[in-house]
């Protein structure tokens, strides 16, 4: 028979990290509207720069003759 002291040894690590896991959980931080913002405009950017690396290679095979 196992004592109650050696289950609860056993037990302590899982309910801390348990305990730890909900509270990152519940401090999740809400996006805000500038970082919203800010992601759209990453994004916006992102689409920006395919484009012209799109456009700089047209230009270069054009140079090239092809």
């Amino acid at each position: 028979m196992k004592s109650s002291k050696g289950k609860m040894k056993k037990a302590l690590p899982l309910l801390l990290s348990g305990a730890v896991l909900l509270f990152a959980l519940g401090c999740e931080k809400q996006e805000g509207p500038a970082e919203k913002a800010g992601k759209e405009i990453d994004q916006g950017l992102d689409k920006v720069g395919q484009q012209m690396e799109k456009a700089g290679d047209k230009l270069k095979d054009k140079a090239d003759g092809e």
